[in-house]
């Protein structure tokens, strides 16, 4: 009976990380930041550096929501796609989904396309904690764009416009 437990238990893990996967989506495209901040333990490590450069950094759960925020709230619409999960397991406490991830950013303008698409995957480690599994370590990997990258420019200025921090002309 050990055995059959051991791989319902696995079961369970795996749904329970690839459910995290999902709500991470789910939450970036709804704008439910709780949702999005939930799916993290409460430090982690961020590498999206396919995608700005720099350097991977560690930072708070609650200011990786706040940067996605402002990142995507000004845009009228997004769409995470994230699939092929593939799980591997660290012992009991820690594992690592690689999954597919195709972000679609919309926002029509008039300085060019509406729409700007990454394509890539995504090397996220996750940690089992007292809450279930969080992510620990989000790294992006985008393979490919497509697109008008100057819509997250927009979104930012319609973010400040919306917030109350538009610059005057002038000032």
């Amino acid at each position: 009976m050990d055995n059959e437990n051991a791989k319902l238990q696995l079961l369970l893990d795996r749904a329970e990380i690839s459910d995290v996967q999902l709500r991470y989506a789910t939450g970036l495209d709804s704008r439910d930041w709780p949702l999005f901040r939930s799916c993290f333990a409460d430090e982690i490590e961020t590498d999206f550096t396919s995608v700005f450069g720099g350097e991977p950094r560690k930072v708070s759960a609650d200011r990786w929501t706040e940067a996605a925020r402002r990142s995507l709230s000004g845009l009228q619409a997004t769409q995470h796609m994230i699939t092929n999960h593939v799980i591997t397991f660290q012992g009991d406490d820690e594992a690592t989904c690689v999954a597919y991830v195709q972000a679609r950013h919309h926002l029509p303008n008039d300085t060019g396309e509406s729409d700007q698409t990454m394509f890539g995957y995504y090397t996220n480690r996750f940690v089992r904690t007292a809450d279930g599994w969080k992510i620990r370590a989000c790294k992006l990997t985008v393979t490919w764009n497509t697109g008008n990258w100057h819509v997250f420019d927009l979104a930012r200025r319609r973010l400040d416009e919306l917030e109350g921090r538009a610059k005057s002309g002038g000032r």
